[in-house]
């Protein structure tokens, strides 16, 4: 099956749709997309390497999971279903928190562009992934405080803004506070 991702203008009105293998170059149109922020019950971020033959982004440490709703499907569902096929995970859509809906960026990595209106969840996870290798090179647990005083650069560059945003949100920190075991 081939996977698409829905492109948008700046309003996140559907134009069409394009084969995510060919949409990411050095001219990426914006579309639609969704980055997950799991947690443990001690407050430590899940982090992934994303796996060294994937076009974007290959090898880097990133937020736990990433990816793109497809036509008609709700963001929260696909959060779920990606969960599920890059980690092993099963966390419902309900389960997951939206915490930052009008998140957009744009980043650029070796001549490759991402260019993403990119909903942040957030959900609380205490298990062992099961990392699909296709998708995922390894995974590690890092502190949350930990994890904002990283230098700059170390992760990518969308999951260091959704982290920076994240911590200046009340909502968020008032969250993570009331589900710390």
């Amino acid at each position: 099956m081939v996977e698409h991702v829905v492109l948008v203008d700046k309003n996140n009105t559907v134009l069409g749709t394009a084969p995510k293998a060919t949409v990411h170059t050095s001219d990426t149109p914006l579309h639609r997309a969704f980055s997950v922020f799991l947690f443990n019950d001690k407050n430590e971020l899940l982090l992934q390497q994303r796996a060294l033959s994937k076009k974007t982004w290959p090898g880097i440490w990133s937020n736990s999971c990433c990816g793109h709703p497809q036509l008609h499907e709700k963001t929260a569902d696909a959060a779920s279903r990606r969960l599920q096929q890059e980690l092993g995970i099963e966390i419902s859509a309900d389960d997951l928190w939206c915490a930052l809906p009008d998140f957009w960026y744009r980043a650029v990595l070796d001549g490759v562009v991402e260019h993403e209106i990119c909903p942040v969840f957030i959900a609380r996870y205490n298990g062992v992934p099961k990392l699909n290798p296709d998708e995922v090179e390894a995974t590690r647990w890092i502190a949350w405080d930990d994890f904002l005083s990283t230098s700059p650069g170390t992760f990518s560059e969308w999951c260091e803004k959704e982290a920076k945003l994240l911590s200046e949100s009340p909502e968020f920190i008032t969250w993570l506070d009331a589900h710390r075991a």
